[in-house]
């Protein structure tokens, strides 16, 4: 069972730069959380194992074991809990490859502290929301554990009738980002088609 304030609440920030770790780190205790940082991927994936963060916050620019390596990794142990990326060098190639391997949000370095505490705020609280079983307009079914709180949003979308645009305009992504999202809910769940778009 998942803890209901945010004072229980596990937070995992991967950065390899210690003023953006203690910055994040403030920030968020600030805001209730309680937080772990780590500066490089290994350290955390093997953190990962053992402790149960209800969000990470993950820089794509780590050194060796990139971020994306990172997510993909997390991808292939079905990692539920959401993941916020950041990156000083950011492109939309880039931002695309990270939703695909499953982060929820992306945000360009520097961001203001407000929008990334707004951002962890409605990450944690969609994804208790999903794991207590409660995704707005969707009942338990087979394969629904391995989507991500992102996925389930914009499957909720989906069986309402939403097209990838009105979707992406709800929950305040890119029509692109949506379609993203869809071909890998179709994968995860092994359907043939999804509704139209």
């Amino acid at each position: 069972m998942l803890p209901s304030s945010p004072t229980d609440a596990l937070v995992f920030i991967v950065d390899d730069d210690p003023s953006v770790r203690d910055a994040l780190t403030l920030l968020l205790r600030i805001d209730g959380f309680s937080t772990r940082s780590f500066e490089d991927g290994p350290s955390f994936l093997q953190a990962v194992g053992i402790a149960a963060p209800v969000c990470v916050i993950l820089d794509l620019h780590l050194p060796g074991c990139s971020g994306l390596a990172v997510l993909k990794e997390l991808a292939d142990r079905r990692f539920a809990p959401p993941i916020i990326v950041m990156s000083g060098q950011s492109d939309i190639t880039t931002a695309v490859a990270a939703i695909k391997n499953g982060a929820l949000d992306f945000l360009e370095k520097p961001f203001s502290a407000s929008a990334m505490a707004d951002r962890v705020r409605e990450a944690v609280a969609n994804y208790r929301q999903s794991i207590a079983g409660h995704a707005d307009g969707l009942a338990d079914f087979p394969g629904r554990r391995l989507l991500t709180g992102r996925e389930r949003e914009v499957l909720a979308q989906i069986a309402r009738g939403a097209s990838n645009k009105e979707a992406g305009r709800r929950l305040g992504i890119s029509p692109r980002t949506v379609e993203v999202h869809r071909a890998r809910i179709m994968a995860k769940l092994s359907a043939p088609a999804m509704l139209p778009t």
